[in-house]
């Protein structure tokens, strides 16, 4: 009930000031003045971000061979016994000395507990667990009730489809030694980016996340957990009260938790996690559904928490604060839209010929594309051409996608019940076409 008050607040707050801007007010001046405040912040992150690099190069980051806290893996798995045992193989040939593997499964219907415990059995470093049928839903529960069996002084989360080089955590364990360090997130990359188009575009949207976490972590801003790949410091775990149950995006919410509570969240880009892109459209909306709903959700949840903790950076509540503003944006345009067609309608000469959220939109358009090519050129070395066009592609993806999305998640908070819809994502369906096709082939030879 709180955050659907809270939603129906800020909507209700954002209706009014649209209404009174465009009766009493210029609405390009508006305009003009929200892109410059956007600009400025995002021309602001660029500077800290060059800046820290600078620094780096003079003063490259000394490793305390001494700091090797004990880790613990967690690998939550529900119905997947196609991907499990490769992941864990990859992960067993992580490098580090000191770290455990505990792997879950999350009331699967088929044999993923069998082959866990199969894993068990051969690898000394692994622990299974297998959940009962009646347990309570979501990741949150899977991974706070392993942390009864966790040993480690710190926690690392992986996917049931993560992919790393055996040095992972060697260079993520370093990020986590400063006392206000709560947590260190990897960079993602979508392993099989090349599949098809909708694979690409994931990919190139991971490649702005890692821009965005890289300047909100040059500014000491939220960076936020990405669910996979995400290095928590046990202190910080038990000071946040562990995962939240009653989410459905674990990452997300605690990352909040973690800067209401003061701790820094930091962000590695030489440091990756691969992970398996959704091939097809309809699972793609049900993942995005479940991210952006859990997005929306823990910041209504939060949201007095965030207004009123002490222990809370100014940067981290400003740096959330700007990130806040680009689920407001559809809902903006929509009211706009109809208050404009409303004075038509009766009569009223509007006093802008064209609509400021439509400008304004094309405007942060342009610079989302402009920002996806410097990623793909920074982090990908696309070459100029193909970074353009595939930033192009990827902008009307992203509108495709995120547009409908927040409108329908708005409107589920205000008028319908609160669910634990998980959204699942299905792994290991690139390696089944592959096999398929493989066995075609075979087939095919035999008959010739």
């Amino acid at each position: 009930m709180r955050e659907r008050i809270v939603l129906f607040a800020i909507i209700f707050g954002l209706g009014v000031f649209l209404y009174v801007f465009q009766n009493y007010f210029n609405t390009l001046w508006g305009l003009v003045f929200l892109c410059c405040a956007m600009l400025v912040y995002a021309f602001y992150m660029h500077l800290a971000t060059l800046h820290k690099r600078r620094q780096l190069r003079k003063n490259p980051q000394v490793i305390n061979e001494n700091f090797k806290p004990f880790v613990t893996i967690m690998i939550p798995s529900h119905n997947e016994e196609g991907v499990i045992s490769k992941t864990v193989e990859n992960v067993l040939a992580i490098t580090y000395e000191k770290f455990e593997v505990i792997v879950i499964d999350d009331r699967s219907d088929d044999n993923t507990a069998s082959v866990i415990k199969d894993l068990e059995k051969k690898y000394d470093k692994v622990t299974a667990m297998v959940r009962p049928k009646d347990a309570y839903p979501g990741k949150s529960a899977v991974l706070n009730e392993a942390m009864a069996l966790a040993k480690g002084e710190a926690i690392l989360v992986f996917d049931a489809d993560a992919r790393v080089q055996p040095d992972f955590l060697s260079r993520l364990v370093p990020h986590l030694e400063s006392e206000d360090v709560g947590a260190v997130q990897a960079r993602k990359v979508i392993s099989n980016k090349d599949y098809n188009f909708l694979t690409r575009c994931q990919n190139n949207e991971y490649t702005l996340d890692t821009h965005f976490q890289v300047g909100r972590d040059a500014v000491k801003g939220a960076v936020e957990l990405r669910g996979n790949g995400e290095l928590i410091k046990r202190a910080a775990l038990e000071d946040i009260g562990g995962w939240n149950n009653y989410t459905i995006t674990d990452d997300l919410d605690m990352s909040t938790q973690l800067h209401i509570k003061g701790w820094d969240v930091r962000f590695c880009s030489d440091t990756v996690v691969y992970e398996e892109g959704v091939v097809y459209l309809i699972p793609l909306f049900r993942q995005r559904r479940r991210w952006l709903e859990g997005s929306i959700r823990r910041y209504l949840e939060h949201f007095g928490d965030v207004l009123n903790s002490k222990e809370m950076s100014l940067r981290a509540s400003l740096d959330m604060t700007a990130y806040i503003s680009e689920f407001l944006m559809p809902i903006w345009l929509l009211m706009e839209i109809f208050f404009q067609v409303g004075r038509v309608a009766t009569g009223v000469k509007p006093i802008n010929y064209a609509f400021s959220s439509l400008t304004m939109g094309l405007a942060i358009a342009v610079c989302f594309v402009l920002a996806i090519r410097y990623s793909l050129r920074r982090y990908d070395n696309v070459p100029r051409s193909k970074a353009l066009k595939q930033a192009i592609e990827t902008a009307l993806y992203m509108l495709v996608i995120w547009f409908p999305v927040v409108m329908w998640i708005c409107f589920k908070i205000l008028f319908c019940k609160k669910d634990m819809n998980w959204g699942k994502t299905t792994h290991g369906l690139v390696l089944e076409e592959e096999q398929h096709l493989k066995a075609q082939e075979l087939v095919c030879q035999v008959n010739k």
